[in-house]
């Protein structure tokens, strides 16, 4: 029987995290045991301390057992933690050696939403993928920058550490896991109960890009406020580097080190986050909001809105159009 470990950190934590995974392992536990099996997963809620105020005191959670008296286990589920960083690992230090020691014993490790800023604390996500709450990537980026952040994605896998998305992704990364320990057959079954999109293995249709200006590079902050008010006209970087007056080379170095975008992609991004506003509105066609932020090739657009969405702009018309009439 695999041991899985749902930890109950200090602090603001993700009460659907610890609930649903607790659930969805459980259903398939159910499962085996109607079909006359034996469970598969023993499941245990453990903490530094026997009872942990959750969510602003609204909850309080009591843990089967505490960490020290867990000598093996062999899957970790980190859920998300609200609230400022510093202070979340301040108040859960005395978790991270315990997490540590586990893993170099075997265990896998898996973290829910931002729960990967509290593992990636741990250095074990140094030089692996992983993936987060798209609304937080650039923090991530700035604090971890060791480790190969892929926001677009669902979930990720390596090295034996699992991370899952923003918010309710993290039901498909524990479909992933039931597939791996329990069978596809047991997986779809569990998609179907918990009604989960097997399909989906981006996040990408549902970042909103506002811009990263959590920097203090003022010259790049006025370069990115133009970029935003002026994206429908025909910009180059030579006209941008005369608005700074900065010549290209450090231009170019400085917006990127500042957004984490070249000065292309984040034109592409505004744009496309412009379209996609306009799609979701359904008042007008596809090529006419192609040519209202400043395309004139459908193929190009085509392809920038797929490559930074997962969708063609037709598929995010149709899935997103407020228009649309909704059925029940």
């Amino acid at each position: 029987m695999k041991q899985v470990t749902i930890l109950i950190p200090k602090g603001h934590t993700s009460m659907v995290n610890i609930a649903g995974t607790h659930q969805m392992f459980s259903f398939v536990n159910e499962f085996l045991e109607q079909q006359g099996k034996a469970p598969l997963f023993h499941i245990q809620l453990a903490a530094a301390e026997k009872s942990t105020v959750q969510t602003h005191g609204m909850f309080s959670i009591n843990a089967d057992l505490l960490l020290d008296d867990i000598e093996k286990t062999d899957l970790i589920i980190i859920p998300a933690i609200h609230g400022d960083f510093e202070v979340n690992l301040e108040n859960n230090a005395a978790l991270i050696p315990w997490i540590v020691n586990q893993y170099h014993a075997g265990a896998e490790i898996v973290s829910l939403c931002v729960g990967s800023f509290f593992l990636a604390s741990t250095g074990l996500l140094d030089g692996k993928s992983c993936s987060t709450h798209w609304q937080y990537a650039n923090e991530f980026r700035k604090r971890y920058p060791n480790v190969l952040l892929m926001d677009d994605k669902i979930l990720t896998e390596a090295g034996g550490i699992y991370t899952s998305g923003g918010a309710y992704s993290f039901t498909n990364l524990i479909v992933y896991l039931i597939e791996k320990y329990a069978g596809r057959d047991i997986a779809i079954l569990a998609a179907k109960g918990f009604m989960v999109d097997l399909d989906r293995n981006s996040q990408s249709p549902f970042t909103i890009f506002s811009g990263q200006k959590n920097h203090k590079d003022s010259d790049i902050l006025k370069a990115q406020d133009y970029i935003e008010k002026n994206f429908q006209e025909k910009l180059t970087i030579e006209s941008l580097c005369e608005q700074m007056a900065l010549s290209r080379r450090t231009f170019e170095r400085r917006f990127k080190k500042a957004t984490a975008n070249t000065v292309w992609e984040y034109l592409q991004r505004v744009k496309v986050e412009a379209a996609k506003k306009e799609l979701e509105m359904g008042k007008k066609t596809v090529n006419e909001v192609m040519y209202n932020v400043g395309y004139s090739d459908p193929k190009a657009f085509r392809d920038v809105f797929r490559k930074i969405t997962n969708m063609t702009p037709m598929d995010y018309l149709n899935k997103y159009n407020a228009q649309m009439t909704p059925t029940f």
